[in-house]
């Protein structure tokens, strides 16, 4: 498993992070005298809807990614090959956060923040057909 140990912190580092979110949220609704759950309105405008959808959209994301990603340590990906993927998801999941948090056009849907979601997606979905090829072959 050392080969895989920059993959490893990557995926703690998404945990981790699914983790943090979730407690800016709570904490940022318990603040504003709000219960847990949706958040009304639901608006791009609204801070705390913004907090509390990044926090959705990072656990949403988490499952999907991490579980192939410690396939493809079981199967035997490349070290290097997962490492790339398992990084550059999690800059792109950082970016993310980064943006839709800080509200504007480019939190908007149909702007930087879907791209991002996109492309986070679309790592995901490299992944696991680099893991499926190596658990076959």
């Amino acid at each position: 498993m050392e080969a895989y140990t920059l993959s490893i912190i990557g995926v703690l580092v998404l945990c981790l992070l699914s983790i943090v979110l979730a407690i800016h949220s709570g904490s940022s609704k318990g603040r504003a005298g709000k219960l847990s759950g949706p958040v009304v309105p639901a608006d791009d405008e609204n801070l705390l809807y913004r907090i509390d959808r990044v926090h959705m959209n990072s656990v949403e994301a988490l499952a999907p990614f991490v579980v192939p990603a410690v396939l493809a340590m079981m199967v035997g990906v490349g070290p290097t090959t997962l490492a790339v993927l398992v990084w550059a998801y999690t800059a792109i999941r950082l970016m993310h956060m980064v943006i839709y948090l800080r509200g504007g056009n480019a939190a908007k849907g149909g702007s930087i923040r879907t791209i991002l979601y996109v492309s986070g997606a679309l790592v995901t979905v490299i992944l696991i057909f680099v893991t499926g090829w190596a658990a076959i072959y």
